[in-house]
Order: structure tokens, then sequence, then C-alpha cells
């Protein structure tokens, strides 16, 4: 018996998979998803994530039930699970879709591919996004991204078209949380997983919510409906990137010719969205080009920085969301209730972990990955270190807390919303309320040092001096001259290769926000 074994890993659908119709047209096909023990036992994984592709799975089941497939969900090592199927029937043909994961993945897709060597098997893998494997060079990568999102996408299989192979798999349950070694903790109001929640949630982007997205999306009292809330459905693949991308482009067309002031802002919406759909794929690739980022610093000259001077007290105060500025313990808490923050809270979260806290970026970005629902490795890896001052090639961003509350919140609604504590401080003392005489504390029932936490540092004293030795090894002759070899590898050519849509226009945004 001949067949094509599909195997899905972060591309939980069937609409645009490249990999599935391939293998429809071979002739039978057996659609596998693994649950990796290996795999759920890393640091950045969390059990919000399992059960979001929980759900996704119970979705893409139904999906390829609809076409006439079974989808098979064994537990084991990947390379085990191939053997056992090859072993009950030899398949010649594995297909998938190229995966940028975290290290683990990247070892067990070369382990995979030594296997299929071994077993005579032909393993062929599609690109999802804009990324580009073994990338020579930047140039000309942003055209490489347009060719690729604006071609047609892959039309899913039609009803019963699959030809299913029947293998005597016994039916087990999932692993529970625990046997796989995860927290049970789980965001109570995290975004659910599936195709057709992420395509509900796209089209009321597109209809509705975009036309606050310009504006509306560095608060974040607007960020949960200004942004498009699309991040976890891309992360996965329950949306593919170039659909999303064509759907925008689609609604952008229909809105041209429209004067109404809320087809403007909608059209100015959804022009920045299509940018950061661009950058979505820029940092991507650079994890694709340099898988070590998730673990060392992408400019080797600033090895030693931050090393050896962890603040165990730092970090613990941080997670726990107890260091005393109420816009940074507020995006913590609502971290644990909801598992998203809008991209500017993050980038203050890892700004003030990485100058007044002065803490790694490889800790704190660890258990940021467990706390974000929408966790991509390439963007997230990416982020840790620009914002952590670790690339030598960006512009220093250092983001103040209290500053951040005078913008984004001046009225307090969001730390009040999010911190109890402070609903009882007066409005004169909110920003900074570990500054409370203690009559007034008394007045509002509320303790400094214990209702509220008194910030571990000095704000400014401990962020000047962080930046200080930022800028002390940037001055450095020998760290300078390594900047060149990391523009040619990573930097974006964005602003002389622009990309041109469909629509005509070029995308000429030098924001290197992603707030989906």
């Amino acid at each position: 018996m001949s067949y094509t074994v599909v195997w899905f890993k972060r591309d939980l659908r069937v609409h645009d998979h490249a990999p599935l119709v391939d293998a429809a047209r071979r002739g039978k096909v057996l659609c596998l998803y693994v649950i990796e023990p290996s795999l759920w036992a890393q640091p950045d994984a969390a059990s919000q994530h399992y059960f979001f592709i929980q759900e996704c799975l119970h979705d893409l089941a139904q999906q390829l039930r609809a076409c006439g497939a079974r989808l098979q969900v064994p537990v084991g090592e990947v390379t085990e699970v191939l053997g056992r199927l090859h072993a009950a029937a030899a398949f010649s043909h594995l297909v998938s879709h190229e995966e940028t994961g975290n290290g683990h993945t990247f070892a067990r897709d070369k382990a995979v591919a030594r296997w299929c060597l071994d077993h005579g098997v032909t393993w062929r893998e599609w690109p999802q996004h804009g990324v580009v494997r073994r990338l020579p060079t930047r140039d000309r990568w942003h055209d490489r991204w347009a060719e690729h999102m604006y071609a047609p996408c892959v039309a899913a299989p039609g009803v019963g078209t699959l030809r299913d192979v029947v293998l005597p798999w016994p039916a087990k349950d999932w692993p529970a949380c625990e046997a796989l070694g995860l927290d049970a903790h789980s965001p109570p109001r995290r975004q659910r997983g599936g195709r057709a929640r992420g395509s509900e949630v796209l089209r009321d982007f597109l209809l509705e919510r975009s036309r606050n997205y310009r504006g509306g999306i560095s608060s974040p009292l607007t960020a949960p409906s200004a942004c498009s809330r699309l991040s976890p459905y891309l992360a996965y693949g329950c949306l593919g990137m170039r659909e999303v991308v064509q759907a925008t482009e689609q609604r952008l067309l229909q809105l041209k010719t429209s004067t109404d002031d809320d087809a403007v802002w909608q059209r100015k919406g959804l022009a920045a969205f299509v940018s950061r759909l661009h950058w979505h794929c820029h940092f991507i690739q650079k994890l694709e080009s340099e898988p070590a980022i998730e673990f060392r610093n992408l400019h080797h000259g600033y090895d030693g920085l931050r090393e050896d001077a962890w603040n165990a007290a730092h970090f613990a105060a941080l997670v726990a969301g107890r260091t005393g500025w109420p816009m940074v313990d507020a995006c913590v808490a609502m971290l644990r209730e909801t598992g998203w923050i809008n991209f500017r809270m993050r980038a203050m979260l890892v700004s003030v972990a990485s100058y007044p806290l002065w803490l790694h970026w490889r800790p704190v970005g660890v258990w940021l990955a467990r706390q974000f629902i929408d966790y991509e490795p390439g963007i997230h890896w990416s982020q840790m270190q620009m914002q952590a001052g670790t690339t030598g090639i960006n512009t220093t961003r250092v983001y103040n807390p209290i500053k951040q509350a005078q913008d984004q919140d001046p009225h307090g609604r969001f730390v009040r919303r999010w911190l109890p504590a402070l609903r009882r401080v007066p409005d004169a003392w909110l920003l900074q309320p570990w500054r409370m005489p203690p009559d007034v504390q008394a007045r509002c029932g509320v303790r400094v040092g214990e209702d509220i936490p008194v910030p571990l540092v000095d704000l400014d004293a401990a962020t000047r001096q962080a930046k200080m030795r930022i800028h002390a090894l940037r001055a450095r002759p020998d760290v300078h001259a390594a900047n060149e070899a990391i523009v040619k590898r990573h930097a974006s050519r964005l602003r002389r290769d622009r990309v041109s849509s469909p629509r005509g226009n070029a995308s000429t945004s030098s924001q290197l926000s992603l707030d989906f």
C-alpha cells in the first residue's frame, strides 16, 4: 500500500495547505499531528498553548472529515511515531510546511530528515510565511515576500475527495497537562483556538474594528479591540498569512472609492496592518537565518553584559507583578488573566526588565513565552533582543513605565481594573502610589509596602546607569565594527526595497511595532 503522510505542525487548517493538496494528488493520505512529550517539556511551553492547540485540532479534524480523511493524533517522539507507521504500512513520502520554531523543533526536524534518509522516504516541505530557507542575503527579500503573499491561495480539497488510509491505531485520550510537565494554570479569559474562531476574528477586524487600528493599538485600554487579535491564529496556522494578506487587500479595494470618514479610517488602519504583516515575516526570518538568537546575544560584543548580574529577587517581583510600578504590575495581572497584552506594553515589560531591573533577556523571554497565547518564537526572540539592546544595530528602546501610564492610561482606568488595591488610591498619587504620605494611606485604607509594593529600585537612577553601560559598549570600536555583518545578514532593506501590492501602493513604514 502506497500513501503519503501529511505532517501538521503549526499549520492547523486545510485551506491554502499545499502539502495536503500535493499528498491528495499522489493518492491515499494519512493526516498526522504528533503530541511530542519532549516538545512540551521545553521551558517555553505552557498549558494555554496546549489547550489552544487542542481546540485547533478539534476544528482541523472536522475540516478533514468533510474532505474524507481523519486526523491521527498519537503521542510520542516524531521519529518513533513515523517508525511505527512505517513498520505497520510503509509509505514513500512525508509532506509538511516549513517551521521556524524554537531550538527543540529545529533539532527535531533534523532528526526527522535523518530518519527519512535512512528509510528511503522523501520529505518535502513548503513555505507558509514569507520566510526563505537558506537565504544568502536580505537584498530583495521583500520582493520574494510579495511574490509569495500575492500568489493565489491553494484551494482546500473538495468534500469527500481525500482518500484516507485506515490503520489499526488505538484511540487514546490526550495526556493531562501534569503528565507532560506543564503547569496547570491557563488564563481563564484567553482566546480560544480553531479556524472557525480565527475566521470570525478576521472578519470582524476587516469589517468593523480596523477603523480604530491607527491610534488605538498603543493603549492597553483600547488595544484589545483595536488590534486585529489574529496573532494566535497566525502563530498556529489556523489562518494562513497569505490568506490574511489577500483578504486585507480585498477589503482595501472595497473601501478604495469611499469618502466616508469611517471608510477613510478603515483604509488607514488596514494599510498600517499590512505593513505589520511584512514585519511579522521579517522578524521570523531573523530566527530562521540564525537560530542561535533564541539563546545567545545577536551581537557577541554584548556577551557578559548582564549574564553575571542576575538578580533573583528582581525577577521574582516581576513575575509576581510586584515591581511597584502600577503600569508594569497591571500588565502582568492582565497577562495572567487573558494571555495577551498589546505590543507597546510587551515592549515596556521587557524594557523595565532589561534596564532598571538589569535582568538578562533569556530568562525573562522564557517566562513571557509561557504568558503569551500567541507565542511565535521568531518574533518573540528577535523582539526580546531588540528591546534589551543586544542586537547592536537598533536604537536603544527604553520605556519609562510612569510616562507610559501618563500617555496610555491618563485616568488610571487600566491600572485600577487590574490592581484592585489601586482603586482606593486618589488620582493625585496613582502614578507613584508609593509616595503617598501616611495620612493619605490611612484615609484610603492602603498600606504602602504591603497592599502596594515599593519599587525595587530608583527608576531614574537605575535606568540612567543601565543606559550608560549599553552606550559605553556601543562606543567601543571593536563592538561597532561588528555591526556591519549583522546589518548585512539581518537588517531590513525596506526603505530601498519597497514592496508593491496589487493595490499599487508601496509599503514604506519603518515602524517596528507588531501590534496585530
